[in-house]
């Protein structure tokens, strides 16, 4: 821990409507792969912190799942609680909204935001893919007249375009103190939760709209024996017919969704990994809070 005169340290979290790219911005700031990303909305759904340490600074971003108007199931409620209990406790905002598109849910995003009393950034993502970036500055105008932002940044968090001045912001919001995570550490995450989140990526990635966001995954085994990690884990759907799309024609797709998650996990853990799923049907775990706390959404 820093408990040197001048360093600085806080929270920052990157707050916005789903599939806005708040998980690709939180893995380009850390420089590593930690939440995982897809084109899938709702493709994140814990509270994750990326850890970023360099001499006498120490960031602690907070991805947090995309606050969405859907409030009908207990994984629904549990995310949109996650996103405005973070709200309240942080140093500063990212607030992400996707080029000049504004929806029912940022709306959503940006009422949630007038309970918080820390510096809110506006950060417009995406914004390389604009064939006329003339149309930004009547969108941040129109933005700025509602809501006073500490600063307005276009970027592109998939190519790193203003990142660095975003990142110069970012440390001059924060506020003075000790770190509060030993200097080389990433995350709060445990292994067990990433190799989860890992699985479930390759599987979102691979569905697409084929099937619905309630598929979770459950670690059942993770050691290692004679330099190989074993991982064995549970992929949990809520209907039959779901089971066979995940393990698709002779276990083909269940294969490859296996061996890209392998890929990543060996990439990540810089050690070989014998990686084992299985498919369950567990009918209602997305609405079920006892099922939600026991896979971890607590």
């Amino acid at each position: 821990m820093s408990d040197s005169v001048g360093s600085k340290c806080g929270l920052v979290a990157l707050i916005g409507r789903p599939n806005v790219g708040k998980s690709t911005l939180l893995n380009y700031l850390i420089g590593q792969k930690l939440s995982i990303t897809s084109r899938k909305p709702q493709t994140t759904r814990h509270r994750i912190l990326g850890i970023k340490t360099t001499d006498d600074v120490q960031i602690i971003y907070v991805d947090t799942p995309g606050l969405h108007s859907r409030n009908d199931k207990a994984l629904n409620r549990y995310m949109n609680k996650t996103v405005g209990s973070v709200i309240q406790d942080v140093d500063v905002i990212l607030f992400v909204v996707d080029r000049v598109r504004w929806t029912e849910e940022d709306e959503l995003v940006f009422s949630n935001l007038q309970q918080a009393s820390c510096p809110v950034l506006l950060l417009v993502n995406k914004s390389d893919l604009l064939d006329d970036k003339e149309v930004l500055l009547p969108f941040i105008d129109k933005i700025s007249k509602r809501r006073v932002f500490s600063e307005i940044i276009p970027l592109s968090a998939l190519k790193g375009h203003n990142v660095q001045e975003l990142e110069k912001a970012i440390v001059h919001y924060l506020p003075q103190g000790p770190f509060m995570f030993p200097a080389e550490q990433l995350t709060d995450k445990n292994s067990r939760f990433i190799a989860a989140e890992f699985i479930r990526e390759k599987i979102t990635r691979q569905m697409g709209e084929e099937l619905p966001y309630e598929v979770a995954v459950e670690i059942e085994e993770f050691r290692e024996i004679s330099g190989i990690l074993h991982i064995s884990a549970l992929i949990l759907v809520e209907k039959a017919g779901q089971k066979k799309i995940v393990i698709g024609q002779d276990g083909k797709r269940l294969r490859l969704i296996g061996s890209e998650a392998r890929k990543d996990l060996e990439r990540l853990f810089d050690i070989k990994v014998m990686l084992k799923l299985w498919v369950k049907v567990k009918g209602g775990w997305s609405d079920d809070d006892r099922a939600l706390r026991s896979l971890g959404y607590d």
